[in-house]
Protein backbone atom coordinates (compact mmCIF):
# COMPACT_ATOMS: atom_id res chain seq x y z
CA UNK A 1 0.00 0.00 0.00
CA UNK A 2 2.98 2.28 1.06
CA UNK A 3 4.30 1.93 -2.61
CA UNK A 4 1.14 2.61 -3.90
CA UNK A 5 0.89 5.78 -2.30
CA UNK A 6 4.29 7.10 -3.13
CA UNK A 7 3.62 6.15 -6.76
CA UNK A 8 0.35 8.17 -6.82
CA UNK A 9 2.42 11.05 -5.12
CA UNK A 10 4.78 11.38 -7.65
CA UNK A 11 2.47 10.97 -10.82
CA UNK A 12 0.28 13.72 -8.88
CA UNK A 13 3.94 15.84 -8.55
CA UNK A 14 5.04 15.08 -11.89
CA UNK A 15 1.60 16.62 -13.56
CA UNK A 16 1.97 19.72 -11.24
CA UNK A 17 5.08 19.78 -12.37
CA UNK A 18 4.75 20.17 -16.09
CA UNK A 19 1.87 22.91 -15.34
CA UNK A 20 3.64 24.71 -13.55
CA UNK A 21 6.25 24.38 -16.06
CA UNK A 22 3.77 25.85 -18.65
CA UNK A 23 2.74 29.00 -16.16
CA UNK A 24 6.51 29.97 -16.23
CA UNK A 25 6.62 30.04 -19.78
CA UNK A 26 3.30 31.59 -20.79
CA UNK A 27 2.71 33.71 -17.76
CA UNK A 28 1.64 36.72 -18.95
CA UNK A 29 3.11 39.06 -16.15
CA UNK A 30 5.92 38.97 -13.85
CA UNK A 31 4.18 38.52 -10.82
CA UNK A 32 2.60 35.03 -12.40
CA UNK A 33 5.81 33.98 -13.52
CA UNK A 34 7.10 34.65 -9.88
CA UNK A 35 4.59 32.60 -8.37
CA UNK A 36 5.04 29.45 -10.87
CA UNK A 37 9.16 29.52 -9.41
CA UNK A 38 7.98 29.68 -6.33
CA UNK A 39 5.72 26.61 -7.17
CA UNK A 40 8.52 25.18 -8.48
CA UNK A 41 10.67 24.83 -5.49
CA UNK A 42 7.74 24.01 -3.49
CA UNK A 43 7.43 20.44 -5.76
CA UNK A 44 10.91 20.03 -5.89
CA UNK A 45 10.83 19.80 -1.89
CA UNK A 46 7.23 17.73 -2.28
CA UNK A 47 9.63 15.45 -4.69
CA UNK A 48 12.66 15.31 -2.18
CA UNK A 49 10.25 14.30 0.66
CA UNK A 50 8.68 11.77 -1.07
CA UNK A 51 11.80 10.38 -2.28
CA UNK A 52 12.82 10.31 1.50
CA UNK A 53 10.12 8.76 2.32
CA UNK A 54 10.71 5.97 -0.57
CA UNK A 55 14.44 5.31 0.13
CA UNK A 56 13.86 5.36 3.78
CA UNK A 57 17.33 8.13 4.15
CA UNK A 58 15.79 10.84 6.47
CA UNK A 59 19.30 13.39 5.80
CA UNK A 60 17.20 14.72 2.56
CA UNK A 61 14.62 16.19 4.45
CA UNK A 62 17.36 18.52 5.90
CA UNK A 63 17.80 19.68 2.42
CA UNK A 64 14.46 19.94 1.87
CA UNK A 65 13.95 22.36 4.39
CA UNK A 66 16.98 24.41 3.45
CA UNK A 67 15.77 24.15 -0.40
CA UNK A 68 12.14 25.66 1.16
CA UNK A 69 14.25 28.33 3.13
CA UNK A 70 15.78 29.73 0.36
CA UNK A 71 12.85 29.20 -1.74
CA UNK A 72 10.95 31.88 1.16
CA UNK A 73 13.83 34.22 0.73
CA UNK A 74 13.67 34.17 -2.97
CA UNK A 75 9.96 34.89 -2.82
CA UNK A 76 10.41 37.76 -0.14
CA UNK A 77 13.05 39.23 -2.43
CA UNK A 78 10.64 39.19 -5.45
CA UNK A 79 7.89 40.73 -3.87
CA UNK A 80 10.50 43.54 -2.32
CA UNK A 81 11.45 43.78 -6.31
CA UNK A 82 8.13 43.78 -7.53
CA UNK A 83 6.60 46.22 -4.81
CA UNK A 84 9.91 48.38 -5.30
CA UNK A 85 8.20 49.12 -8.86
CA UNK A 86 10.73 46.69 -10.41
CA UNK A 87 10.57 45.53 -13.97
CA UNK A 88 7.33 44.13 -15.09
CA UNK A 89 5.77 42.07 -18.26
CA UNK A 90 2.46 43.33 -18.35
CA UNK A 91 1.48 44.44 -21.80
Amino acid sequence: MLEFSIFVAYLVLGISLVLIFFRLVLGPSLPDRVVALEMLATLTVGFIAVYSLSSGVTAFLDVAMVLALTAFLAAVGFARLIAKGGTRDDD
